[in-house]
C-alpha cells in the first residue's frame, strides 16, 4: 500500500503522463532580439499559474508555453506576457503529447 501510494505521489509531482496539459505557441511583439529577452520572458512566465514549461525560439520568434488548462488558459498567458511588455499572438493552442 504505502509503496503504490508513494509510487502514485512521485509520478504526480514529475508530471508523468502529462494528461491533460495543453501547449500555446506565440509570437511575440516586440520581436526577442537576444537572450536577455528570453531570459525575461521566461523568467517572469515562469511565475504564472498553470504554466509548467516554457521554450524560446529567437529565429522562429515563438514562444512556447506547456501549461495545465485546469489552473489557466491561453488568455491568463497572453495577459502575463502583457504585464512584461509583449503582445502576443496564438500560432498553435493544442494537446501537450504524453510521454
Amino acid at each position: 500500500m504505502k509503496r503504490t501510494l508513494l509510487i502514485t505521489l512521485l509520478a504526480l509531482l514529475l508530471g508523468i503522463g502529462g494528461k491533460g496539459l495543453r501547449i500555446v505557441v506565440l509570437t511575440p511583439t516586440p520581436e526577442m532580439h537576444c537572450v536577455s529577452c528570453e531570459n525575461k520572458i521566461k523568467e517572469n512566465m515562469r511565475f504564472e499559474k498553470g504554466v509548467k514549461k516554457i521554450e524560446t525560439n529567437r529565429e522562429k520568434q515563438e514562444v512556447s508555453i506547456t501549461y495545465d488548462p485546469s489552473k489557466t488558459n491561453v488568455q491568463n498567458i497572453r495577459a502575463g506576457m502583457k504585464k512584461i511588455g509583449y503582445e502576443t499572438k496564438v500560432v498553435v493552442d493544442k494537446e501537450a503529447k504524453t510521454r
